[in-house]
């Protein structure tokens, strides 16, 4: 089964959502992963973090595909990183909702655009990552339309499971209106604190209820991560062994794991 596309999403901004995007995406670039980076939000951050510039004066963006004017194959761009490659964006997404306005199949747009990749004769990526907005807007509907699979960052504070309900009930509207195979891939616990009892509450909690789908990988809070974006590199690049960087590089052998074929019991 095809789980390719995969939206890293929570309505709530602030959760590690970029982050786990950036590093997930360069963990698995440095596995010889062919990877795609889609930053459908428009504060640019996870085009920043990856070394690009999210300013407006490129139509090289997610917008101008969305908007119509671009084909998705137009405006893929490289990265300084191997196997890596990454679809813009800026500020101008944030009038999509307004200027689609009258489109009955806009929720569809991404989707649409993202098949003419996948149906490529000879496949291009192994995972398309995209970076969804921290709201339940029509940028997200479109990301939730068009992936296969979702990781969720749940940062391990109080009220985190309250927004979660609230993110499971818009996930099952789209699959049952709009997109019936998604699934979700697994839930991420970020920026955990073990001195803290409230993150390891959080995370009892959140395994008692979603069980399996929980990984085992818990990110902790580290200044790395929040140091990295800036430089425009994953914290993978910037510092190898810190404890931010080892809990990503154990997320994507996690990840990976997921897709290889269950042995089957001689």
């Amino acid at each position: 089964m095809d789980r390719k596309i995969i939206s890293v999403i929570n309505q709530k901004g602030g959760v590690g959502k970029t982050t786990t995007v950036i590093n997930l995406a360069a963990g698995l670039s440095m596995k010889g992963k062919k990877i795609l980076v889609i930053d459908l939000d428009p504060q640019g951050n996870a085009t920043t973090g990856l070394g690009l510039s999210n300013m407006t004066s490129s139509d090289l963006t997610i917008y101008n595909v969305l908007n119509g004017n671009k084909k998705i194959s137009e405006v893929i761009q490289s990265t300084s990183f191997e196997n890596l490659h990454l679809i813009t964006s800026n500020v101008d997404l944030s009038g999509l909702e307004v200027e689609t306005a009258g489109d009955s199949r806009r929720a569809f747009k991404l989707k649409d655009e993202l098949t003419a990749i996948l149906n490529d004769s000879r496949p291009l990526y192994d995972y398309i990552i995209i970076d969804c907005p921290p709201s339940l807007s029509l940028l997200t509907i479109m990301a939730l339309v068009a992936s296969h699979a979702l990781v969720v960052p749940l940062q391990t504070e109080f009220f985190a499971l309250e927004g979660l309900t609230q993110l499971m009930k818009t996930i099952e509207r789209i699959k049952s209106n709009l997109n019936t195979t998604l699934e979700i891939r697994g839930i991420l616990l970020t920026m955990y604190d073990k001195r803290n009892k409230l993150s390891n509450e959080v995370e009892s909690e959140a395994r008692n209820y979603f069980k399996n789908k929980v990984y085992n990988t818990v990110v902790p809070r580290n200044v790395r991560l929040s140091e990295a974006p800036s430089h425009g590199v994953p914290v993978l690049i910037y510092d190898k062994v810190c404890p931010g960087s080892k809990a990503y590089f154990s997320f994507t052998e996690e990840f990976l794991n997921q897709d290889k074929p269950v042995e089957s019991a001689a």
